[in-house]
């Protein structure tokens, strides 16, 4: 049975980073994918769930926190030819438009902005379902992916293979797994 969004759970929502995964996956040589994630964030959520267009979302991304599992690759996406890390300290997305498309879907519209370049996205999340953990707290869950186009924010950096193409891909997924817990 699909989860629905019940007027009861309108409220303001903080994103856990314990339980919330904010990845990525890029093509690496032309033959596998190499996935990572961001292991520090904030983020908060208002749900209205009788005007689901009045809702919105926040979230601010430290550029440092970037784990591939491995320490050199991730020194090189913190330098210039990738996020910057030393100018851009922070990725942050602001939505600027929510739209529930059924009972368990929405498309959430706002601005990304990744090493000083800010696009417009519209991210699709699918709806998970809410649940009172064992502590009391009112959580909802939230899945949803978006490819970008990593030159659309600056970030050109490659370099070419002797086979033919190049080594790190130009579209980029961007995975958020999400848990939200309403705040008191």
């Amino acid at each position: 049975m699909a989860a629905t969004l019940s007027p009861e759970l309108s409220g303001t929502y903080s994103i856990d980073p314990a339980h919330t995964r904010i990845g990525f996956v890029a093509r690496h040589a032309m033959v596998t994918k190499v996935r990572g994630s961001f292991n520090e964030f904030t983020g908060t959520v208002v749900v209205d769930a009788e005007k689901p267009e009045q809702s919105s979302a926040t979230l601010t991304i430290k550029v440092d926190s970037i784990d591939t599992r491995n320490a050199d690759r991730d020194g090189h996406l913190r330098s210039n030819d990738f996020l910057d890390l030393a100018t851009y300290p922070e990725i942050s997305f602001s939505s600027t438009g929510v739209q529930l498309t059924d009972d368990t879907s929405v498309k959430l519209t706002g601005d990304l902005t990744v090493k000083g370049v800010t696009q417009s996205v519209t991210i699709d999340f699918d709806y998970e379902g809410a649940a009172t953990d064992p502590f009391g707290n009112q959580r909802l869950g939230f899945e949803g992916s978006h490819v970008i186009s990593r030159k659309d924010y600056g970030i050109t950096w490659n370099a070419p293979l002797e086979t033919g193409g190049v080594l790190v891909s130009d579209k980029i997924t961007l995975e958020f797994e999400v848990s939200l817990v309403k705040n008191a």
